[in-house]
């Protein structure tokens, strides 16, 4: 059985650029407020664009070296825009804050304003908030980045550096009181080559290892739920806890019932109830329970998965849109396709993996969903899957993210 637990605050996903383009106000004078601001980045060019989604035609403008991958960080109070091509991490206050106050939750909200301080270095990809702490791994550099989330928030940059004994594309978390770094092979590799990944083991915060390698083949993917991180390996998913003791691993082996060949690299964690969803081959699913069994249900898909997402606000439901153009509802304690509907033209997966195609992100009661060809932001209802409205973008929009949720405005 999935272990329910209290959310702490607000989902807040988020996406941002790099420069202030422009301003706007937004004053409220007291009364319940419910706001979803979306972000848009183009898969072409070096630029984000910003709306609210009930005020869609006054925009926001944000230029970037190039194209962004966006994490919201500090609780939704900054995100952080990754441009791994570029060799470039830049920073945002997001212009939307919620804070909860036991039967409510207070909201403010502001222009979205950018932070000036930036960080450069080899290649910065995956990005990892937990603890109060962000780790944003440079998988060309050795080394995984360290900011503080409460300082971030205030629009300050508090950085410390954990060092990895090889740069490699990985990742690195704060887990307990120590961290966590994946771990990469000494052997040496043809040029060009990636460095073979070999698991995920605990680290003091200068780097000093704390107990042994928990074995991980090809580790990649990494998600947060209730008190566990889970991680994708070539045997199965690696759960880790912090114990009395230091950092507990254990592995959840792939079971023989699942299709043979494929592994999990891509991980969600529900901040709802303590379970994982993951991408299971090209055209499958698994939801995962950390304590019970059947620790892994698999999910068929009718066509390869192009995105998915988890919905905050019912912890039961997952999205995930197929290459056909269709939107699935999923039931992930039931581990079923409730509900499909058509919403794009199709998306073939065959190509590079970072061609235009459609990415999803929730707000509130809908799907809001990237359509690069057709330049559009679509609105789907998580009710019926029903089109509820079109946002002309222009250009290619590409990854998105949504900040936002309902509080009061005092």
């Amino acid at each position: 059985m999935f272990r329910q637990f209290a959310a702490s605050g607000v989902m807040a996903l988020l996406l941002s650029g790099a420069a202030y383009a422009e301003s706007h106000d937004h004053d409220h004078e007291g009364g319940d407020v419910t706001i979803y601001r979306v972000f848009v980045g183009d898969h072409d060019k070096g630029q984000v664009t910003a709306f609210d989604l009930d005020e869609p035609e006054h925009r926001w403008t944000f230029q970037t070296k190039g194209q962004v991958k966006i994490y919201s960080v500090a609780d939704g109070g900054a995100v952080a825009a990754v441009q791994s091509d570029d060799d470039t991490v830049t920073f945002i206050a997001s212009g939307v804050s919620l804070h909860a106050h036991g039967d409510h939750s207070d909201i403010e909200t502001a222009d979205p304003t950018a932070i000036a301080e930036t960080l450069t270095g080899p290649r910065p990809f995956h990005l990892v908030e937990h603890g109060g702490k962000v780790a944003i791994n440079f998988d060309k550099g050795g080394y995984a980045q360290i900011i503080d989330a409460h300082e971030l928030s205030e629009g300050a940059l508090k950085l410390a550096r954990l060092p990895q004994a090889r740069a490699h594309h990985g990742f690195a978390a704060r887990l307990g009181e120590n961290w966590v770094s994946t771990v990469a092979s000494d052997q040496p590799v043809p040029e060009g080559e990636s460095v073979p990944r070999l698991g995920l083991q605990a680290f003091d915060a200068e780097g000093q290892p704390l107990g042994d390698l928990a074995t991980c083949t090809a580790i990649h993917g990494e998600a947060f739920s209730g008190v566990y991180l889970a991680a994708g390996c070539k045997e199965g998913v690696l759960i880790a806890t912090a114990g009395s003791g230091g950092v507990v691993f254990e592995m959840l082996e792939y079971p023989a019932d699942l299709p043979k060949g494929e592994t999990t690299g891509t991980l969600l964690g529900s901040r709802g109830i303590q379970v994982f969803l993951g991408n299971y081959g090209a055209k499958g699913l698994v939801v995962v329970d950390p304590v019970d069994e059947p620790h892994f249900t698999y999910v068929e898909l009718p066509f390869r998965r192009v995105d998915f997402a988890l919905d905050p606000v019912r912890p039961s439901d997952a999205f995930v849109l197929t290459e056909d153009g269709q939107l699935h509802r999923i039931n992930i304690l039931e581990a079923r396709i409730e509900a499909s509907a058509k919403v794009t033209e199709p998306y073939s997966m065959d190509g590079h993996w970072n061609d235009p195609r459609p990415r999803i992100a929730m707000a509130g009661a809908e799907v809001v969903v990237t359509d690069p060809n057709a330049g559009l932001l679509r609105r789907i209802s998580t009710a019926d899957l029903t089109e509820t409205g079109t946002i002309e973008i222009g250009g290619k929009p590409y990854n998105l993210a949504v900040v936002g949720g309902s509080g009061v405005a005092h």
